[in-house]
């Protein structure tokens, strides 16, 4: 046993709305098909949140609920909450704050950190480092958004890919290897204008005007942004296995954030890893940003074995991108 204090994953909880919005639907809103939308992106459905006064906060709540009860722990053992989101209930107080309210975590601190699709990496070793310090106890990273919220459902460069989902994990102290070992993290905001929200923050207030122009909603240069993730996501993965020693044989899982199917196909195939060894769930979720890669945990958890490496990847934009190794400890 080593004295080295490392951030073990000890639960995993999950929440996607109920409502799905088809392929078949989408094709009465915007001048597309079926078959064009599952040829290109790998798309049948994505969940959407319904109902009035509903945001982030209302996924991230039952996911962190899930952590609680398979752990069986209260709210109040939680010490901090992290919420990678682009889509956050308001510009503050954060969502971090509201579900620590709406959960009851009374002692816990937290904060939201917007890297876009790879806002729950950010966040992981971000919660990672905290444990690390040994400083804290029990840390819950979680990963979601609302992109219902900022899609223009007349725009079908973006409504065909997202929707709506929030995952979680809690991070523990361990000291026998297992948890987050490894992380390359990197961004280059030169690709910002590829992929961004025009309007809303302090360089561009909300207005009349903004509203107006639909300033408020994705915006996306697909090929250009296809072109950096196909690339860059599959050459940090190959670097993190490089890094640390691992072949093909050694790495259990790939986790890939769930953009596009021919995008996770480049990552897996730049790996040497065969389609049995990726989570795949972006043909029924979409790709719900942050929320992603924990909602891949979260569905396959009954999969993973203690000791299984899995290495987590993700792009997003900004341009934002990173690989995680995780040694699996449950």
């Amino acid at each position: 046993m080593s004295s080295t204090i490392t951030a073990a994953i000890t639960a995993v909880g999950g929440y996607v709305p109920e409502y799905r919005l088809t392929n078949a639907e989408l094709e009465k809103m915007v001048d597309t098909n079926d078959e064009w939308i599952r040829t290109r992106t790998g798309i049948t459905e994505r969940r959407i949140l319904k109902g009035k006064d509903l945001g982030t906060s209302d996924m991230v709540v039952p996911a962190v609920q899930e952590i609680l009860n398979k752990r069986k722990i209260g709210a109040d053992e939680i010490d901090c909450l992290i919420v990678g989101t682009v889509t956050p209930d308001t510009i503050f107080p954060s969502t971090a704050n509201i579900a620590c309210h709406k959960l009851g975590a009374v002692n816990a601190w937290g904060f939201d950190l917007a890297a876009a699709c790879s806002g729950f990496l950010y966040a992981l070793t971000t919660g990672a480092a905290l444990i690390e310090s040994g400083r804290y106890k029990k840390v819950i990273v979680a990963g979601g958004d609302k992109m219902s919220a900022i899609v223009d459902y007349s725009d079908r460069t973006t409504c065909i890919i997202f929707g709506d989902g929030a995952g979680a994990v809690l991070l523990e102290p361990n000291t026998e290897g297992y948890g987050v070992l490894d992380s390359i993290l990197r961004s280059d905001g030169a690709g910002g204008h590829h992929l961004h929200m025009k309007a809303g923050g302090s360089l561009k207030p909300a207005s009349i005007e903004t509203v107006t122009n639909k300033e408020h909603y994705i915006y996306q240069e697909g090929q250009p942004v296809f072109k950096h993730a196909v690339r860059d996501m599959a050459d940090v993965s190959y670097e993190l296995m490089q890094r640390n020693n691992l072949g093909a044989d050694d790495v259990a899982w790939l986790v890939p954030h769930q953009a596009n199917k021919r995008i996770i196909d480049a990552t897996a195939n730049r790996m040497g890893l065969p389609h049995e060894k990726v989570m795949l769930n972006i043909q029924k979720f979409g790709n719900t940003t942050a929320g992603t890669i924990p909602l891949c945990l979260w569905e396959w958890e009954g999969r993973l074995k203690k000791g299984d490496n899995i290495v987590l990847a993700a792009f997003g934009g900004g341009f934002t991108w990173g690989s995680t190794l995780i040694k699996w400890g449950y």
